[in-house]
């Protein structure tokens, strides 16, 4: 997936210009949350669950190549065959020569982020191989040519009637209304199942990997997951090394987390626990089972203070509670994690230089660090990125020699107060009768979308110090 984060501004301000879009983003950003908050009031005590599993993944980040060791025991006695990538090109190069081995040219897939993060489905295509997306929101997203725009929903961003178009044009079926939402789902299952049919290869994401028993667990509300991994004869499984659980009880605790901060519910419709290729005797499942880690930077995260970002469990909840991501949308940030999450990950798996405008798209509301069931310090890590990008000189010229005449003044009080109430005495002379302002120096763009309340013209120390004060 080509990155377009340095035009965030950009791809934001085109967002806020679509209405109709705009109002479904601002439905999920009332929608999700209350769904969220019941699920967690239901539970019970979801602070004491999250703050123990956040323990369970320090210690397992903190001792990884024990849990690792321990996990490619256990997946190789399962029969099943791992592979390391270090970069998305070598996880590429990796899934392509399973491919070519088997003689395979049909893929079929599950949603996996890892996948997005390397553009495989664009490498794979080059190569020659038909794939397949088979959950519904990537379907509907790969047939229209686009990206996803919400890590649990990948085609939040499109309407009704913008799907029903999409259907219609691509589906050669004839004449028919499809005027329901069953009736487009009905029509995607009709599709996707020839390809659940041919496939030859199945490629599927983890939500968790099991140092104890060696297995795989994936998080569906559809069943395309497990379609994928067992109609095809080879599987190939591609996930990350942070995926890793000590035991089977703590993906348990995990699952407990995830339905209800992503999407509300106790549990998802199909959690399941994928141990290998099939046995003798077996009914089904695949013939041969490949597992595919990617690195791709997080070693270096890992050793760094942005570590706490790899017990991301990618759930979304921090998307849906962000007032920047409801407003500008998940394309806006230009690559595969959009969000507060997005704003963090995508300089740290890329570059800062790339895309040092994400971590300004933050209001300082703190929702997010509320909300994870990670209890990850969101707010922390984009000011420490934003620290970075002024060190790195990255923020445009104006905005850097702001914040040091800023700092400037704070550091001479008589003064700042000084040049404070003269700004407040002067902007309560330009509001005068009309209680706001709608024009101010160097505030165009503020200004444009709201309007700015005048000042009574005396700053707050002003009338701290003033007669009031004197007479108590």
């Amino acid at each position: 997936m080509e990155q377009r984060s340095a035009d965030f501004l950009a791809n934001a301000d085109e967002a806020l210009a679509g209405r109709e879009r705009a109002e479904l983003r601002e439905a999920m950003g009332l929608f999700g949350p209350a769904l969220r908050s019941a699920a967690v009031d239901a539970y019970g005590d979801f602070d004491g669950l999250r703050e123990h599993l956040h323990g369970v993944r320090r210690h397992t980040l903190d001792h990884l190549d024990v849990y690792l060791e321990r996990y490619l025991e256990a997946a190789a006695e399962n029969g099943n065959s791992v592979h390391f990538a270090e970069t998305p090109e070598e996880l590429n190069r990796t899934v392509e020569a399973i491919c070519r081995e088997h003689g395979a040219r049909r893929i079929i897939k599950g949603k996996s982020m890892v996948t997005e993060e390397s553009a495989l489905n664009d490498h794979l295509t080059a190569a020659g191989f038909a794939v397949r997306e088979t959950d519904l929101g990537e379907y509907i997203i790969q047939e229209a040519g686009e990206t996803p725009s919400h890590i649990v929903g990948p085609a939040l961003h499109k309407t009704k009637d913008e799907i029903r178009e999409l259907f219609l044009a691509r589906h050669d079926l004839g004449d028919r209304p499809l005027d329901s939402a069953t009736e487009m789902v009905g029509e995607a299952r009709q599709v996707l199942r020839e390809d659940f049919l041919s496939g030859e290869v199945g490629i599927i994401g983890a939500n968790a990997l099991v140092a104890e028993t060696g297995y795989s667990l994936l998080v569906t509300n559809e069943g395309n997951g497990d379609l994928c991994a067992n109609l095809p004869p080879v599987l190939i499984v591609c996930t990350t090394l942070e995926r890793l659980l000590p035991r089977m009880s703590d993906a348990a605790d995990l699952l407990r987390l995830l339905a209800r901060s992503a999407t509300g519910q106790p549990v998802t419709c199909y959690s399941s626990f994928y141990s290998g290729p099939r046995h003798a005797g077996d009914a089904d499942g695949p013939v041969e089972t490949h597992i595919v880690l990617l690195d791709n930077r997080r070693t270096e995260i890992l050793a760094s203070d942005y570590s706490d970002m790899l017990q991301c469990i990618r759930c979304g909840a921090c998307l849906n509670h962000c007032p920047i991501y409801v407003a500008a949308g998940g394309h806006a940030y230009g690559w595969v994690y959009p969000g507060p999450v997005g704003s963090v990950l995508t300089p740290l798996l890329t570059s800062l230089e790339e895309s040092h405008l994400l971590p300004n798209a933050c209001t300082a509301c703190g929702r997010c660090e509320e909300v994870c069931p990670a209890n990850i310090p969101l707010p922390d890590l984009l000011r420490d990125l934003r620290q970075e990008e002024h060190e790195q000189a990255l923020s445009p010229q104006r905005w850097r020699r702001g914040l040091a005449l800023h700092g400037r003044l704070l550091r001479h009080p008589w003064l700042y107060h000084r040049l404070t109430g003269l700004a407040a005495r002067v902007l309560a002379l330009a509001g005068r009768g009309r209680g706001v302002l709608r024009q101010v120096p160097f505030a165009g763009g503020f200004l444009s979308e709201r309007d700015l309340p005048a000042p009574t013209g005396a700053s707050f120390m002003a009338r701290y110090r003033g007669p009031e004060r004197d007479e108590r």
